[in-house]
């Protein structure tokens, strides 16, 4: 039998195995693989709406640990989020605003991960038990502590406010 461990992002407890990992996105093995695998899914039947969420909702509840491409990554990843989710925005807007939160110097700066994470994970959008709608609005839900904080960066960028 597998040895099974709890991965350092989401907290899915999942066989141990070998293999890669991102560079600084906090997820073992066995979980980035089951992203590799819904990203893989999400190609054959690609919608712009649901990759984009997809792909934030995962690095938002993967954060890794405080090095300067985790704390950017993040903090992009939950501008994204606020724009997605609470302000119904684009994947078009989403990615303008980002493009130009980068230009700047937003501030960011580590932000502790809430425990839990989300309690939606890959699996749930996997199994079809979750969208990624559903995922996203959970993660950013978990972080809601810190949503003053992304509002924040996202005004230094758009003082408007908006994508």
């Amino acid at each position: 039998m597998a040895t099974a461990s709890a991965c350092p992002g989401c907290g899915l407890e999942l066989p141990e195995r070998s293999g890669p990992v991102h560079d600084y996105i906090g997820a073992s093995p066995a979980c980035w693989a089951l992203y590799s695998e819904l990203l893989a899914r999400q190609y054959q039947d690609y919608s712009q709406v649901e990759h984009r969420l997809t792909v934030d909702a995962y690095a938002v509840q993967h954060p890794g640990r405080p090095e300067p491409r985790a704390v950017q990554s993040v903090g992009v990843h939950l501008v994204a989020l606020l724009l997605s989710v609470e302000r119904r925005a684009s994947p078009t807007e989403v990615m303008r605003a980002i493009r130009r939160l980068v230009a700047t110097d937003p501030g960011f700066e580590w932000l502790d991960p809430p425990r839990p994470n989300g309690a939606l994970t890959v699996v749930d959008v996997l199994r079809d038990e979750a969208t990624p709608a559903e995922w996203a609005g959970d993660v950013w839900r978990a972080w809601e502590p810190h949503h003053p904080r992304v509002a924040a960066w996202l005004s230094r960028a758009s003082p408007e406010g908006g994508p």
